[in-house]
């Protein structure tokens, strides 16, 4: 989006076009998105799957008062192929069970069982080919002007739900049963605006997000919902998430337009331009399907702009994955907030996604699958040798591409590498190359079965044509950061090893360089193109001597380490500054959740939440032991950042009042 509203007019095709491969013109429909700050363009026929185009925006574009553009700029983007052959559907209540049936007898798993909030997705921009300098030099003027934080997502253009959301003038907050609605511009005259009461609304507030028009909630809920069966419904109360839309044009007046409700428990959603995807995991009742035979367990929906009941999803309706059947539904929840008369569109799988990435024009579904091997190994006791069958588990990542359709899903491809992913900045693409990193094998295995990294490269079909493998036997990777060409990875177990890796060569991707320091990064955050900021916990090294463990050493986390990383020497990455916050139980939300930071290079300026516990007397090893500090802070720590002087704390901002830090004692506050 563009940072003030368009002249309409301007938006013409001379001045905002898309070149095929060949050069010429793409005949499109042209049409300005929320608040007149975006375009949206759409080709009057659909692109051909596997072709490149560009899109150019030229600098003849003016803004609403009369301003041209301060640049133009233009980006290149690639469709992706459909998959040869698409997904089959469930079709009836007896291939389900005979599906279900067929996965219990195979020799994998899946973790349907386990949802992490963080989220695995991958993907930055699925096709689309990164901007030309000339466009990011654009978007950078547009990122300038704004005098406002806005969230900080993985990919840009892709916007992620967050618990604050502002517009630089007002300000919305996730305050308990309630959304606070504050004006904060001008400083001097800060409000409280309205209150969006939520105790009757059967709804968990969680995340936000926000355009001109629109403010949406997102939030779990318990719902009544009928369970259909041949002779009658039997209602169960079921877990659904919830996706409250308001009308925000008038903010002392603020009114509920639309629900939409689906079946399950909430996994991740993404926003990009007027159009948002929710995704929840519905978990199959395997011995209700398989016992009852009159019961049809199908997840349902519900959207007010179509009515106000619960909707079952036909079976005809349920794709699923081949070779990795499980019983969970996903369901992908699509709509456009320009078209409020539409209803959601509502995609659904047999078959979970673990994690989720969203680029422009792509969603990917990760999970990590189980695979069982049977072995005989010789185990010798006192007596003779005896043979036990052992089951190993070798654990794969299988990633699942769909395109983004308007609010639809079309699936075109899946991929699998070896070993499981951290979270969502394991995953990225570039060039129509998707790169990811995974962790292999047991952090306390032995031989074979020890624990080692890989980067992974794979082609546009999704199969692997580049890798590096076996890099720090014995650790885990503890966050991975990609930029362009290079890629940043943290692994540990008693050191922190940051690993420069070069992906220029996407066939042929190489280590170029590593520093090895006390303490790992749980998250890192481009400064620039040659420096990194990455957000931990520092750590010491005690004996293990006299006690059953194993290695000679063991590395405790200490205190959080924040630290600026140097890598100007891909060669030689250095630590140019850290900071140390706190003792041994110190931790923020921030080591879990990217969307906790508050960063602006331009202001020089940093801010994270953060509890802070400290050590009143002695050290920090008791007994050969870490020991644990006491409560002492819980708030904001606010830093400025530049490349001279490193970080220097510039203030800390609590709510806690003196009276609640007395009471707090050894413990803290969430």
């Amino acid at each position: 989006p563009f940072d003030a509203p368009l002249m309409a007019s301007t938006v013409s095709t001379s001045n905002v076009y898309v070149l095929d491969e060949q050069g010429s013109k793409v005949p499109l429909n042209r049409k300005m998105g929320s608040g007149w700050k975006s375009i949206i363009v759409e080709p009057l026929e659909r692109y051909e799957a596997g072709k490149s185009y560009t899109l150019y925006i030229r600098n003849a574009v003016k803004y609403a008062t009369g301003k041209r553009l301060e640049k133009g700029f233009k980006l290149a983007f690639t469709i992706a192929k459909a998959a040869e052959e698409q997904l089959p559907v469930v079709g009836s209540r007896e291939n389900l069970r005979k599906l279900l049936e067929e996965a219990e007898k195979q020799d994998y798993y899946l973790d349907y069982g386990i949802y992490r909030k963080s989220g695995i997705t991958a993907l930055d921009s699925a096709t689309a080919a990164p901007a030309s300098a000339e466009a990011e030099g654009a978007a950078n003027s547009n990122k300038a002007k704004q005098e406002y934080s806005t969230t900080n997502v993985q990919v840009e253009g892709v916007d992620e739900a967050d618990i604050v959301k502002t517009d630089g003038k007002y300000l919305y907050q996730v305050n308990n049963n309630r959304i606070v609605v504050a004006e904060i511009y001008p400083s001097d005259k800060m409000n409280i605006k309205n209150i969006i009461e939520l105790e009757k609304e059967n709804v968990h507030p969680m995340e936000l997000y926000l355009d001109d028009k629109h403010l949406v909630l997102i939030g779990t809920s318990n719902n009544a919902i009928p369970v259909y069966k041949s002779k009658q419904n039997t209602i169960y109360n079921n877990e659904t998430v919830k996706l409250m839309a308001y009308d925000i044009t008038d903010k002392s007046y603020i009114k509920k337009v639309r629900e939409i409700e689906l079946e399950g428990s909430y996994l991740s959603s993404r926003k990009i331009g007027s159009k948002l995807y929710l995704i929840s995991n519905k978990y199959i009742n395997y011995y209700r399907i398989m016992e009852d035979a009159g019961v049809n367990d199908t997840p349902s929906y519900r959207d007010t702009a179509i009515k106000d009941e619960f909707i079952n999803i036909d079976y005809g309706k349920i794709e699923y994955f081949p070779e990795s059947v499980e019983p969970n539904y996903m369901i992908v929840a699509g709509v456009d907030f320009d078209l409020p008369d539409e209803g959601v569109n509502v995609s659904t799988y047999l078959g979970s996604g673990e994690s989720i990435y969203a680029s422009t024009q792509n969603l990917y579904a990760a999970v990590t699958r189980h695979n069982i091997i049977n072995r005989d190994p010789i185990i010798y006791d006192s007596a003779a040798p005896k043979k036990v069958k052992v089951k190993e588990v070798n654990r794969e990542t299988v990633i699942y591409r769909f395109a983004l359709n308007n609010g639809k899903l079309d699936y075109t491809g899946k991929g699998s590498v070896p070993g499981s992913i951290l979270n969502q900045f394991s995953m990225d693409e570039d060039k129509g190359y998707f790169r990811i990193a995974t962790t292999k094998g047991n952090l306390f295995g032995e031989g074979e079965n020890i624990s080692k990294n890989n980067m992974y490269v794979l082609d546009s079909d999704l199969n692997i044509c580049g890798s590096i493998e076996d890099v720090a036997p014995g650790e885990r990777i503890y966050s991975v950061r990609f930029m362009g060409d290079r890629a940043y990875m943290v692994t540990f177990k008693k050191v922190d090893p940051l690993f420069v890796i070069d992906l220029k060569d996407l066939k042929n991707p190489t280590i170029l360089g590593a520093l090895k320091i006390p303490g790992y990064s749980d998250y890192l955050h481009p400064y620039d193109e040659n420096h990194i900021i990455g957000f931990g916990k520092d750590t010491i090294e005690l004996s293990n001597e006299g006690t059953w463990k194993r290695d000679s050493t063991t590395a405790y986390y200490q205190g959080m380490k924040i630290a600026l990383f140097d890598v100007s020497d891909v060669s030689s990455p250095k630590e140019k500054f850290k900071e140390i916050i706190g003792d041994r139980g110190t931790d923020s939300e921030l080591l879990n959740n990217h969307k906790a930071l508050l960063f602006s290079r331009e202001k020089e300026l940093m801010a994270f939440p953060v509890t802070v516990m400290e050590i009143e007397k002695g050290g920090n090893v008791e007994d050969n032991r870490p020991v644990y500090g006491s409560f002492s802070f819980q708030g904001a720590y606010v830093y400025n950042i530049d490349l001279e002087e490193g970080f220097k704390l510039r203030a800390r901002i609590s709510h806690i009042d003196e009276e609640e830090y007395k009471k707090a004692g050894d413990r803290w506050y969430r």
